[in-house]
């Protein structure tokens, strides 16, 4: 029989999430099934969880009202307030078109 890691209540865009000590607040947003909370600039494809290490920014998150935070790296902690990062900006005119102006 294995004994029972002790769980602690955080929250995502107010929801309550189960998380365990030791995780990063983005093994807790997977756990509960989480995959994305922000989205890319432009296309607005869905960005969560890649590289687990911190090098590629794509898990940012706000954490307790500081914003772009890398969500692999923060320790998930009793009471946290976690929300996902604001609709992304459109690009700007003509940023797509190769222009060197």
């Amino acid at each position: 029989m294995t004994a029972e890691l002790p769980t602690f209540t955080l929250t995502f865009e107010g929801r309550p999430l189960t998380a365990r000590p030791g995780q990063s607040v983005a093994a807790a947003l997977t756990d509960a099934g989480i995959r994305a909370w922000r989205a890319t600039r432009g296309e607005g494809a869905p960005r969560g969880l890649f590289c687990g290490i911190g090098v590629c920014y794509d898990c940012l998150i706000t954490v307790d009202g500081r914003p772009a935070q890398r969500a692999c790296l923060v320790p998930a902690a009793e009471g946290m307030a976690l929300t996902g990062a604001p609709p992304p900006l459109p690009r700007p005119s003509g940023a797509d078109e190769g222009n060197a102006s």
